[in-house]
């Protein structure tokens, strides 16, 4: 849990006092790549391992799911958090993207903003056509299943999560950062890791869904992505193109579908 206390003053009715507050932490990551540098993305610090894995794999990077990359630590800050990672691939396996199509920093607010272009998903098969439908019973109980498991948030009020879930709602791994999409590559990552990605049949974030989320669950092939908060316009507009069953406003005992069904159960 990357959490770190920061002394402040906290006003209220006019009644200043001090607190000591916790945060979420935030550090930068550098990633390389066969000696040369991929991208230094803004995260919260722990699970780098899966972070890279689910960021190469939604990247085109490296897809081979047999065979994990080497990751060796490079370096670290004062607080003992990685802040620097080589990765050591087959050459021959690496995706056809040029290492330098990614802009160095990519901030935690944003998946797309280090690239220096949109990704082509060259969508193939529809997730639309993989078998099983979700339950609507079962989605609220996702929801439940991730809130009561956000320790970095429980504590700093300032992290999102995502999640991914089996068919029939059991949850395969849990995942928590500062920004939405480093949660999703860990979660992918994790589920690569564990050999379990094929199993994934719903992945749900705190947030809000964007083109970014969508892309991440599509190249994963994860048929289902559910939201706490809003979808973006692009969002649905791929989530429609892509097959993929997009939920958002999953709040309480109410959500909307944007694109795909659930089951009335």
């Amino acid at each position: 849990m990357a959490i770190l206390q920061y002394q402040a003053k906290k006003y209220q009715q006019g009644h200043a006092s001090a607190v000591e507050d916790i945060l979420t932490a935030e550090a930068a990551l550098r990633i390389a790549i066969n000696g040369s540098v991929f991208t230094i993305t803004m995260r919260t610090p722990g699970n780098e391992a899966a972070l890279v894995r689910g960021l190469l794999y939604a990247e085109d990077m490296y897809r081979d799911l047999e065979e994990h990359p080497e990751i060796t630590v490079e370096a670290r800050n004062q607080y003992g958090y990685i802040t620097a990672v080589a990765v050591k691939v087959d050459p021959e396996k690496l995706g056809k993207r040029d290492l330098n199509s990614r802009n160095l920093l990519s901030v935690s607010s944003c998946g797309i903003c280090g690239n220096t272009e949109l990704v082509d998903l060259h969508p193939g098969q529809s997730l639309a056509d993989k078998p099983g439908i979700l339950s609507s019973s079962t989605v609220q109980q996702m929801f439940q299943q991730m809130r009561a498991g956000q320790n970095t948030f429980e504590q700093s009020g300032g992290s999102h999560a995502a999640a991914a879930f089996t068919l029939d709602g059991r949850m395969l791994t849990l995942q928590e950062d500062i920004g939405r999409h480093n949660a999703v590559d860990k979660v992918v990552g994790q589920l690569i890791l564990d050999g379990q990605l094929g199993d994934a049949f719903c992945i749900i974030v705190s947030g809000r869904i964007s083109y970014e989320i969508v892309s991440k669950a599509y190249v994963a092939g994860i048929p289902v992505l559910a939201a706490v908060s809003a979808p973006s316009s692009l969002a649905v507009d791929y989530a429609r193109e892509l097959g993929l069953t997009l939920l958002a406003f999953c709040r309480a005992d109410k959500f909307t579908v944007y694109a795909g069904a659930v089951q009335d159960l």
